[in-house]
């Protein structure tokens, strides 16, 4: 027999909150179609060619600190 969705809600609550977090997200992914294998390698290309400018050096960083002090900055 099925669950009802108030059932399924009631079981939901009771999981710790990580895994609550990944149910939700499996749920939302669920509602849309996934990128197309060509985004998808559009996407890995991108990675690599990003990862390959860091560890040539060719990438300016920004210490965690300073963009989070900027990120609080901008949220007020």
């Amino acid at each position: 027999m099925s669950m009802t969705l108030a059932e399924l809600e009631e079981h939901a609550r009771q999981l710790p909150p990580e895994e609550r977090a990944r149910l939700a997200d499996l749920l939302l992914e669920s509602l849309y179609d996934g990128p197309s294998a060509e985004i998808e390698a559009a996407w890995d290309r991108e990675i690599e060619a990003r990862v390959a400018a860091f560890e040539r050096g060719e990438s300016k960083t920004y210490p965690a600190d300073e963009v989070f002090a900027e990120a609080r900055r901008l949220a007020r």
